[in-house]
């Protein structure tokens, strides 16, 4: 229960921050362009609101050069909705989801959407999604100036790598090494999963031989489908003891630096086997190889009921060399822009496999979204989600589906070329259909995650 309120409270600190963000896009051009914003709210306010605010209006209001009292910030209300999964910004003389007929009978206002040029509202319209995407550079910035950049090279993980089952199921074994994906190097310091999920061969090292397995189509979805829990693929841990903890292991003479590699010849190459074995010769004396200052050396030792030693183990990063970056103030915008224009890449690659059977079936709705995140609260971590859901909320906005920025985009765009602007009652169509087929959508991908929840 603990772990899904942790993770709850991400996904919605998170959404309302970049739904906050998004929809101050939009009214930040509507203000620029002298357009009244009637309502600015984070979060669904259907019957009723948590908190509400509206400005008073000015002694003297200001004028336009023709004498028509001009917009300002105190035209709209502000507030906080209930619904905590959204937001929206209600633009005075817009077709949006309000479907407010009754002003759009009215005759046009100089300080209505609709009253101003395509161009405009173009800009308008594409606001919450270009500050999505500021957003997401900012936050990878953040990151890069923060925490910087720390990394173990692939090839100095002389363990190799540990692999799922849908990895192990096309021809990956543990304790590979990674080598290069379609005959380009991986690095750890890019995004060397999704290169190589998305290879046709990934060659690897498998003791003194070099090994091509070859990659499955449509293998990102295989691994999404992957019901284990574990990483697609992560790093061994060698098991090379810090200190002893223990009575038994003091007594065995374990010391700082040692590497257990077998226990009674059973071969341990990391923490999984070592621990596996122990248990298996639980409350009985056994042998440990050991390498110490480069020679092996046997350990007699007994573990306990539980398979345990009594030993703490050094971190992962005191093992392998860790190539460690870190950026300056300046330095780190360069780095963010990288990082936030590879991530709308990636995603937008990604995008292929949702038209694909498996793809509809691994559509996730708010469940798979907030399962992204850590099971603890990490800041690093939660802003890593963060500005990758930045991306993807800006990518998704933007596809031409009436309803979503996209669509009123598409609608302006045609209005622009063609000299000739879409009919009310035409928009006003394109909007229901929009919206009828995102609460389908939006229906599917969270019925899928219930399924997956109780049924997989």
């Amino acid at each position: 229960m603990e772990t899904f309120l942790i993770k709850a409270a991400q996904l919605i600190v998170a959404l309302a921050f970049l739904v906050i963000i998004h929809e101050f896009g939009h009214y930040v051009f509507a203000r620029i362009f002298g357009i009244k914003v009637e309502k600015f709210y984070p979060f669904f306010n259907p019957w009723f609101s948590l908190f509400k605010y509206k400005p008073k209006k000015a002694d003297k209001p200001r004028l336009n050069p023709d004498g028509t009292e001009r917009a300002t910030w105190r035209d709209t209300e502000y507030g906080i909705g209930w619904v905590p999964l959204g937001g929206y910004v209600k633009i005075a003389g817009m077709i949006d989801e309000s479907m407010d007929k009754e002003q759009l009978a009215k005759p046009a206002q100089p300080w209505e959407f609709r009253s101003k040029p395509a161009y405009q509202r173009l800009l308008v319209m594409i606001g919450g999604v270009l500050f999505n995407f500021i957003l997401a550079i900012l936050i990878y910035a953040g990151i890069a100036f923060w925490w910087g950049e720390k990394h173990i090279p692939l090839d100095k993980a002389y363990a190799g790598m540990a692999f799922n089952g849908t990895a192990k199921s096309v021809g990956f074994r543990d304790g590979d090494i990674l080598l290069s994906a379609d005959g380009k190097k991986l690095d750890a310091s890019g995004q060397f999963l999704l290169e190589m999920a998305e290879a046709r061969s990934v060659s690897v090292l498998r003791g003194k031989d070099t090994v091509a397995v070859a990659i499955p189509e449509n293998f990102v979805l295989q691994l999404d489908k992957d019901t284990t829990g574990m990483p697609f693929v992560t790093y061994r841990m060698p098991v090379v003891v810090a200190s002893a903890v223990s009575k038994t292991s003091i007594d065995a003479g374990l010391t700082n630096g040692d590497r257990i590699v077998s226990v009674d010849s059973l071969s341990t190459p990391s923490f999984t086997e070592f621990t596996e074995a122990l248990h298996a010769a639980a409350g009985r004396e056994v042998s440990l190889g050991v390498i110490r200052q480069g020679k092996e050396i046997a350990v007699k030792v007994t573990p306990d009921d539980a398979g345990k030693i009594g030993i703490q183990l050094q971190p992962i990063t005191d093992i392998y060399p860790t190539v460690s970056t870190q950026y300056g103030f300046f330095q780190s915008f360069p780095k963010g822009w990288q990082l936030g224009t590879q991530m709308l890449s990636n995603y937008v690659g990604s995008m292929k496999y949702v038209f694909t059977k498996e793809g509809a079936q691994s559509l996730g709705g708010f469940g798979a979204i907030g399962s992204i995140f850590p099971e603890k609260w990490d800041w690093l971590s939660f802003w890593e989600v963060t500005a990758f859901l930045s991306v993807a909320l800006a990518f998704m906005n933007i596809i031409p589906i009436p309803a979503l920025d996209g669509g009123h985009v598409m609608f302006l765009l045609y209005e622009i070329i063609t000299r000739r602007k879409l009919s009310d009652k035409v928009m006003e169509y394109a909007q229901m259909a929009g919206m009828a087929f995102l609460i389908i959508l939006l229906l599917y991908a969270n019925g899928n995650d219930i399924f997956r929840f109780f049924f997989k």
